[in-house]
């Protein structure tokens, strides 16, 4: 059966699509099979990343590892059931026809709330949330006080993925392992960066999620989309020498895939 990843945040701009691509390539590159699906219906970033990448490898006659991204199949309303819901279906069947094919099937989330996304992050058996180094993006995991010093109690979000942990230990299903990754942490020791990782590690022991580093911003990853390359690929593309930025930058995944720790994956990367 395959371990399913849902990326999974309300707000947009997180990375979540950057974090998608990178733990799915480096899945792939572990000789693992991999499929990618893509939510977010109307942007679908993921999904043309993957279509970048393939399209840049066919024309450099070049071989990557692959991703193989799929689509939420069409499903007649004549066949549903009272009370049964379109989505619900359509995802359904998209998971039921990948699981007997991949290890691992990594699930893109739109930065809204949809029933999509929902219905996915009951899915999940290891739920990554990146979170820009923010307490405008924090409130969406939990309220605090003016200070930025004591959490209130869950907020929107952080309900969300309770109802999804509810819904799989009544169909006995194992406990969602949610991983939460801090983006865009700055270099410097500011008050804000030292507020945020006091508020993280609070509301961690609260509602039950792990933190791990994430990602820097980096010019990097916004010159990679249009070719559908990641870190990972750039050697294979013939650049022989890395400049420090990616090189840390490398680095990064490498600390974010440790801290994920998905079963049966060991990072060598």
């Amino acid at each position: 059966m395959a371990h399913i990843i849902v990326v999974g945040n309300e707000k947009g701009g997180a990375g979540k699509s950057t974090v998608s691509m990178h733990v799915a390539t480096t899945l792939a590159r572990m000789g693992r099979t991999v499929a990618a699906l893509d939510l977010d219906l109307r942007q679908r970033s993921l999904g043309r990343y993957i279509e970048n990448r393939d399209k840049f490898t066919s024309d450099a006659g070049i071989k990557l590892p692959n991703i193989d991204i799929a689509e939420l199949p069409e499903i007649d309303p004549d066949t549903l059931g009272p009370g049964e819901n379109i989505y619900d279906q359509r995802l359904s069947a998209a998971i039921t026809e990948l699981e007997p094919e991949y290890e691992f099937i990594v699930i893109d989330c739109p930065g809204s709330h949809t029933r999509l996304s929902q219905v996915a992050h009951s899915l999940a058996d290891t739920l990554i949330t990146p979170l820009n180094d923010s307490f405008v993006d924090f409130d969406l995991l939990a309220r605090t006080d003016q200070k930025g010093e004591k959490i209130l109690g869950p907020s929107v979000y952080s309900e969300m993925v309770w109802n999804a942990r509810q819904l799989r230990s009544q169909a006995g299903l194992k406990p969602i392992d949610w991983v939460v990754i801090r983006n865009r942490v700055g270099s410097q020791r500011m008050v804000n960066k030292e507020k945020m990782e006091r508020a993280v590690s609070q509301l961690a022991k609260r509602i039950g999620f792990r933190v791990s580093p994430g990602f820097s911003e980096r010019v990097i990853f916004r010159e990679l989309f249009p070719r559908g390359l990641t870190l990972l690929d750039l050697k294979d593309i013939g650049v022989k020498q890395m400049n420090i930025s990616n090189i840390a930058a490398r680095q990064e995944l490498r600390d974010m895939l440790k801290a994920v720790n998905l079963p049966g994956i060991e990072v060598d990367i």
